[in-house]
């Protein structure tokens, strides 16, 4: 018998919290919902895998450094030369489909949806936020949507995400996921917090 998968942060009771934003809320915080995701490691340099990537998933993989490419649900996420992170919101059957269309190809797939927590941070101070915390200039054109950066929020390693409309996703591992989350909170206090509900 399977068990409910549990969530990183659910002792901060965050679904019950509901959406609670105010008028004066600068930053919103939000546990994303869970997302099947896989590290993908293969040859960037081969066409062969990029065209069976391409075919099992409906989009290429990003080549460039620190870019993003999303279709239909998934997003893959460059993590270096040879190395994704892809994420679906439509389930692990998509993940399957990579793997049947990648077979014969050279390549590795590796389960880490269960590793990590994805914290939302949004509003007009969520740059200011996590400007207390990471190293990274927002500000700069590395970091407008469509890119990504690994880097370190207070010490702990995440993956930041830039989104098109605004806002970041945080990609931690989920023995940090309580501890990021604090820190977020912690340094939204000035410009005010809202807890966006669980998904």
């Amino acid at each position: 018998m399977s068990r409910a998968r549990h969530e990183p942060l659910a002792h901060l009771a965050l679904a019950a919290a509901g959406e609670t934003t105010g008028p004066d809320a600068g930053v919103t915080l939000q546990a994303a919902p869970y997302q099947p995701a896989v590290i993908l490691r293969g040859e960037s340099g081969n066409a062969a895998f990029l065209e069976a990537f391409r075919a099992g998933m409906g989009f290429d993989l990003p080549l460039a450094a620190n870019h993003v490419n999303s279709h239909a649900g998934a997003t893959a996420l460059w993590l270096g030369p040879s190395e994704w992170l892809v994420q679906s919101t439509t389930g692990q059957a998509e993940h399957g489909r990579l793997a049947a269309a990648l077979t014969g190809h050279r390549h590795a797939i590796i389960d880490h949806g269960d590793g990590q927590q994805i914290i939302r941070v949004s509003g007009p101070r969520a740059r200011d936020v996590l400007s207390k915390l990471c190293p990274l200039d927002l500000e700069g054109p590395d970091l407008a949507p469509g890119r990504c950066a690994r880097s370190i929020l207070a010490r702990c390693s995440i993956l930041l995400h830039p989104l098109p409309g605004g806002g970041y996703h945080i990609h931690v591992g989920r023995s940090f996921a309580d501890y990021v989350w604090r820190l977020l909170a912690d340094a939204g206090l000035e410009f005010g917090v809202a807890i966006g509900g669980a998904g």
